[in-house]
């Protein structure tokens, strides 16, 4: 198994110097890949001189403004295929998503072309979020896997393995989201292709540091587009 971990950042500059170490003390065989949006606090200094830090483990993408999660994404996906990695682990760089579970995640994959980190099945949980945020993150995934009639139980989250073949079979071509909604439309797709999931349960912990990059626009953005994956053909 050759792993990519890609951690799209926006401001992040006081997080990466905390998570990365982190990381490779729990799953030294990873690489990371960190897609930096413009940052103004100089994100991108500080991921290049991580990348020194860790010779050979972390490469930077630098992107001249702010293009949005699935951008971030489609474009890391890309890098590695090219370079021929073959998981792809989506990671937040907040530390809402503990490198504590990444050999886990790993572990499932041999027998599975998706291995999601679960808030919402036995064993998972959010620590730190109020109630209402709580309750749109879990309506959020309720009100995504009613209409779309999918069984996966965290739709939303972002802390995800894919296969080189899942990634292949999903089409990320046909990907029409670019927000939010964009976990959801990935996961919706793995699950119509037919492909081996598996839910493994996390505690998820808010952000210690810097502001989070949802809003109300894209929530609601993201809930319009559910409708639209409903009716899509492909």
């Amino acid at each position: 198994m050759k792993p990519l971990v890609i951690i799209p950042t926006y401001n992040e500059a006081e997080n990466l110097p905390v998570l990365l170490p982190a990381l490779f003390d729990a799953a030294p065989e990873v690489s990371v890949l960190v897609v930096d949006d413009g940052s103004p606090d100089g994100t991108a200094g500080v991921a290049t001189r991580l990348a020194t830090q860790f010779p050979g483990k972390v490469s930077v993408m630098t992107r001249a403004r702010k293009s949005g999660l699935a951008s971030a994404y489609l474009a890391g996906f890309a890098w590695g295929m090219e370079r021929g990695f073959d998981h792809f682990l989506e990671m937040d760089a907040d530390y809402s998503h503990d490198p504590k579970y990444v050999p886990e995640l790993l572990k499932q994959a041999a027998d599975h072309d998706v291995v999601i980190g679960s808030r919402n099945i036995p064993g998972g949980a959010v620590e730190g979020w109020g109630f209402l945020r709580n309750f749109i993150s879990k309506g959020g995934s309720m009100y995504s896997r009613l209409i779309l009639g999918c069984p996966i139980r965290d739709l939303t989250g972002g802390f995800n393995l894919w296969s080189k073949g899942a990634l292949k079979a999903i089409g990320l071509d046909k990907i029409i989201s670019r927000g939010y909604s964009f976990q959801v439309e990935m996961k919706y797709r793995a699950f119509r292709k037919g492909l081996r999931i598996k839910e493994i349960p996390i505690t998820f912990v808010d952000r210690r540091r810097g502001k989070s990059k949802m809003s109300r626009r894209i929530f609601v953005e993201a809930l319009l587009n559910i409708w639209k994956l409903r009716f899509r053909k492909t």
